[in-house]
């Protein structure tokens, strides 16, 4: 029993160990500690027609669709651009 009792002391000892010893880092940070920008679906609206490019992050999309002159655009942060279809 007394055994038992010491594995798992010394178990918990060693997670809380590993859980002080570790940095934490959250998904939007790189390992040199810069943010990384999120990227996304940019959709512009111009002419009646609506436009997606994929993977941009905010910034460059307000770039892209402030150049192209878009009446509407935004932005779907972290999703692919949809293709309004279902195949065929």
């Amino acid at each position: 029993m007394i055994a038992l009792t010491r594995t798992i002391a010394l178990g918990l000892a060693v997670l809380a160990v590993a859980a002080i010893g570790c940095p934490a880092t959250g998904p939007a940070a790189d390992p040199a500690g810069a943010e990384v920008a999120l990227r996304g679906a940019c959709y512009c609206r111009a002419a009646g027609a609506l436009h997606c490019t994929g993977s941009l992050t905010e910034p460059e999309c307000r770039r892209q669709c402030n150049d192209a002159l878009c009446d509407d655009w935004f932005w779907k942060e972290r999703l692919p651009c949809w293709n309004w279809g279902y195949g065929g």
